[in-house]
């Protein structure tokens, strides 16, 4: 029997024997399925400094780092892990004649278990030996749970540390994008804003001219090996082809310089985009343009956490050196920085920064572009769009996407206020402009906004341009209405409450009804939205299509609870 517990969602009642109430039975995903993370890990010492669960270390480092929970009595738990779990189980399969404990840690060790918990009581009084020498072995910390603690309250104790630290690093990305922000807006801005970010990320901040020369820095000296290291970095940014752009290494605390990974070159690179845990040299990091050293990892994809042999994102395991590029010229500086700690947060502050110093370092800037530039940085300083628009133009506003070009330069709008990043061009057009057909491209239009709904004008231009694709058409605008419009709001309110109404006690069930139609029926895409297991989206559905009385594998049932959902 196998059952995880993720940390965004605690499982049902499992005691320490390995029995389960209504958790959900997990399918076997083995350790190379790509998971998304709730947030940072726990260390294994904090879940042993909750008294009140009783958990004893029999073996292994505390310092382990925790992403999840998993309960399992299967002989060979290695194809239901994913990496990072505390290992939950009653050693159920230790008790059966033959079995071998030294087998079972070794899989669970290779793959990727951060720990091996262990329930004593029913099957075992005491942990067995064999087993707390397998995982000293195997350098696998072992953790004793005691009989009056269950499997549960252990999940429910992770799940509870993990959101403490999620909220921690989101107040101090906060603290520190505040500020920045207030540096950027003091006299001698940029050796202000080096400094703090220094501070923040306990390191060094630094800008080096094209030339590979510093141009201003703050923070602490660098070590002989981290400087060449991050002047090797610091040029790789300054010839690569397309700007912005980034590269990482890392020192080994004693000053080596492994390859691209963490202390003595192991290690691969943590949650960048598209990557997993392989081979050392250089790869992408953030996207196209940037540059990244990378070690030697196990098996592994982006996102999950790291297993035998492979780097963590918190862990620090010696300095970590980034060099970004600033703005988009080819000559343009680019920001250095040595971080004491490898997490997400320290990533968001850098890029924080980096948008600050490209600001405050950009050359030449014209009206208009200054008052874009005030527009950006009030903007990171926490005004509201509503505040910030005026300086951009007269509202109404009108959002447009394009497709096409073949390579070519955004489409003449008649506006700056263009993304083109990615494949679709976005585009903000003020109050007197109104959007042309463009040769080569295909455009969608929203329907005029304020600055209080340009998201919703946002989502209308992208519905256009899939309607002007799909008719191939040159530009097609939002269509207000629709069916709808045909009905009576207050009886298809009445219509929609009636129909719907063994459902309304219960938000979970309308919010996964809806989900799981607007996602056409996907079970593992409705789970990924839902952040719940795919059995949790099929019970569910299930339950739904049993209090409503509807067979909801039927297009007709399909689009009428659908129309109805639209009118909650």
């Amino acid at each position: 029997m196998t059952e995880r517990t993720e940390a965004a969602e605690p499982a049902g009642p499992v005691g320490p024997g390995g029995s389960a109430g209504p958790a959900e039975v997990a399918e076997p995903a083995g350790p190379a399925e790509a998971v998304v993370q709730f947030g940072p890990p726990v260390r294994l010492a904090a879940l042993l400094a909750r008294r009140e669960l009783g958990l004893r270390l029999v073996a292994g480092d505390p310092g382990a780092e925790l992403h999840w929970v998993h309960t399992s009595e299967m002989a060979d738990p290695y194809p239901y892990l994913l990496g990072g779990e505390l290992l939950l189980t009653a050693g159920v399969q230790l008790a059966d004649a033959g079995a071998d404990p030294e087998r079972f840690v070794a899989r669970a060790a290779q793959a990727g278990a951060a720990a091996l918990g262990f329930g004593v009581t029913p099957v075992y009084d005491t942990v067995p030996e064999a087993l707390a020498a397998a995982c000293a072995r195997h350098g696998l910390p072992l953790v004793e749970v005691e009989p009056g603690t269950t499997f549960a309250a252990v999940a429910r104790a992770v799940w509870r540390l993990r959101a403490d630290a999620r909220l921690h690093e989101l107040r101090r990305v906060t603290d520190a994008q505040r500020a920045l922000a207030t540096a950027a807006a003091r006299p001698g801005p940029v050796p202000a804003v080096l400094k703090v970010l220094a501070g923040r990320l306990g390191g060094r901040a630094a800008l080096y001219a094209p030339d590979g020369s510093e141009y201003a820095a703050a923070g602490r000296g660098l070590t002989p090996e981290e400087a060449a290291a991050l002047s090797r970095l610091v040029a790789v940014v300054a010839r690569a082809e397309r700007r912005p752009s980034s590269a990482s290494d890392t020192v080994a605390a004693g000053g080596a310089v492994g390859p691209g990974g963490g202390a003595g070159g192991a290690g691969g690179g943590a949650g960048a985009p598209g990557t997993a845990g392989g081979t050392g040299g250089s790869g992408t990091e953030g996207g196209p343009g940037a540059v990244a050293a990378r070690g030697t990892g196990g098996p592994g994809t982006a996102g999950a956490p790291a297993g035998p042999g492979t780097g963590t994102g918190g862990a620090s395991r010696g300095v970590r050196l980034v060099a970004y590029s600033l703005g988009t010229g080819r000559e343009g500086l680019t920001l250095g920085l040595a971080l004491a700690r490898h997490e997400e947060a320290d990533q968001r502050i850098a890029e924080t920064a980096m948008v600050l110093l490209s600001l405050l370092t950009a050359p030449h800037q014209g009206a208009d572009e200054a008052t874009r530039s005030a527009a950006l940085v009030r903007l990171l300083l926490g005004a509201r769009p509503e505040e910030v628009a005026p300086l951009l133009g007269e509202a109404p506003w009108t959002v447009v996407h394009a497709r096409g070009g073949d390579g070519q330069a955004p489409p003449a709008l008649g506006t700056p206020l263009v993304d083109a990043a990615g494949g679709t061009v976005r585009a903000l057009l003020p109050a007197g402009r109104e959007a042309e057909p463009q040769p080569g491209w295909t455009l969608g239009v929203s329907a005029p906004a304020g600055p209080g709904s340009l998201e919703a004008a946002d989502a209308q231009a992208a519905r256009a341009l899939r309607r002007a694709e799909a008719a191939h058409t040159g530009l097609a605008r939002h269509r207000a209405g629709g069916l709808d419009a045909l009905v009576d709001p207050a009886e298809a309110d009445a219509h929609a409450r009636a129909l719907l109404g063994p459902l309304l006690d219960s938000p979970a069930l309308l919010e996964t009804l809806r989900v799981w139609l607007s996602l056409h029926g996907g079970w593992d895409r409705t789970a990924t939205a839902l952040g719940v297991h795919r059995n949790t989206v099929r019970q569910r559905v299930a339950r739904c299509a049993t209090l409503l009385d509807a067979d909801l594998e039927d297009a007709q049932t399909r689009m009428e609870l659908w129309f109805a959902l639209r009118r909650l």
